[in-house]
């Protein structure tokens, strides 16, 4: 892998282990504060007006929206110059992406589809939280492989990349065919921007923004609206001139940080500028706001009840029965080699780690089911689904055999 790609991919998971360990956090912190007397501050907290819209609203349709919008620039990024930037590395992680997804869905189906109005949540734990759960193979240390952390990393992408697709999909309901044909018009705007080669952030900040406004009254989730955005993100530099290309040797020979501070594209500087405020600021906010749900009022009968079993069950379940049968599958049908210095326990044990679906299933939970009281058991089983693939995936890596292992990351 070469020196800049692999620097990129340390500083990634870096930031987002360190993210994923200050979302434990938030997540804890929402539960003790929603099951204490300052429960009625909290659940008001949520329901306040900002303007035109409540708290809850403009987390999870506004900032929410940025954390789209990173997805998107890491999705464009690792497809055309990062790890799934060919073919051959593509396969394993979009079979097991493939078997994480569909797998959970079949497993939440199974348990709560035939229940009146629950089919509507089969895509709940479709999807892994990356920062979550490279926060737990950060806790391990250096008895989590190099190459671990990139096939879970490549998991996530693609499985980021099926979510918004599903989202887009079988959560929009009540076009607005006006505001719809706006938002696609300035998605427009901003392609023919990237084919000139403008290169000036604020511009597409600009454009973009009133691409969000679009969307958002057009029945299509606004969040949506950060992933087309991204994509229309100039990935490369125009053509260098030759005082530019010799400050790129000049830059290049001094370390590939010291070159992307000098020479990165648009792309490049926006999700190093993005990516901090995310992995510190929006999800651990979105956690907070979202994973608090009073516990004194529910039943152990509810607290089993099909939704949240279901839920639960595709994730710790369905996650790993689809990720790690589709990649032993693939590596012993020929189709791709075991990932450099792991063993089947490691494989197992990253297969349970895709089953935390914190952010995203929470996101998808609350677009399926808006009604406050379903709303609250899918909460129960995220995050109960959540928490036993964390533990059972630690447990086993950590005492799965150790395997020598390069530089960490």
């Amino acid at each position: 892998m070469p020196d800049p790609i692999l620097d990129a991919l340390r500083s990634f998971i870096r930031i987002e282990a360190a993210g994923g360990i200050l979302l434990m956090a938030s997540a804890v912190a929402a539960l003790l504060v929603a099951n204490s007397p300052f429960a009625d501050a909290y659940f008001g907290a949520k329901a306040s007006y900002i303007g035109p819209l409540t708290l809850s609203y403009w987390i999870n349709d506004g900032l929410m929206a940025l954390f789209f919008l990173l997805v998107g620039l890491e999705i464009k990024r690792e497809f055309l110059e990062g790890q799934l930037s060919t073919a051959s590395s593509r396969i394993l992680p979009a079979l097991a992406a493939g078997g994480g997804v569909a797998v959970p869905a079949i497993v939440y189906t199974m348990v709560a589809g035939g229940e009146p109005g629950l089919s509507r949540g089969w895509a709940i734990p479709a999807a892994t939280d990356i920062a979550f759960a490279l926060g737990i193979l950060a806790l391990l240390g250096s008895r989590a492989p190099i190459s671990l952390k990139v096939l879970l990393t490549a998991i996530a992408v693609i499985d980021d990349l099926v979510a918004v697709a599903i989202i887009a999909i079988f959560y929009t309901e009540d076009l607005a065919l006006l505001p719809l044909g706006l938002g696609v018009a300035g998605v427009l705007v901003l392609v023919v921007m990237n084919r000139f080669n403008v290169r000036n952030l604020w511009l597409y900040a600009a454009v973009g923004l009133a691409v969000w406004v679009a969307v958002l009254l057009s029945g299509v989730h606004a969040t949506l609206a950060g992933v087309a955005v991204a994509l229309t993100i100039p990935l490369k530099n125009p053509v260098r001139t030759a005082e530019a290309a010799k400050l790129d040797a000049d830059a290049e020979m001094e370390g590939p940080e010291t070159y992307e501070e000098k020479r990165p594209s648009p792309l490049h500087r926006l999700e190093h500028g993005l990516h901090p405020w995310i992995a510190f600021g929006v999800i651990p906010l979105f956690g907070f706001f979202n994973a608090g749900v009073a516990l004194g009022g529910m039943s152990p009968a509810s607290l089993a009840s099909p939704l949240p079993l279901g839920i639960a069950l595709g994730l710790v379940i369905g996650k790993q029965i689809g990720i790690f049968g589709a990649i032993f599958a693939a590596v012993k049908g020929g189709l791709a080699p075991l990932p450099e210095n792991a063993g089947w326990m490691h494989i197992y044990g990253l297969s349970l780690l895709c089953g935390i679906g914190f952010t995203m299933s929470l996101f998808i939970g609350g677009l399926a089911f808006p009604d406050p009281a379903t709303l609250d058991l899918v909460r129960v089983g995220v995050l109960g689904g959540s928490v036993v693939a964390a533990l059972g995936g630690y447990l086993v890596l950590r005492f799965s055999k150790a395997k020598p292992a390069p530089e960490a990351i």
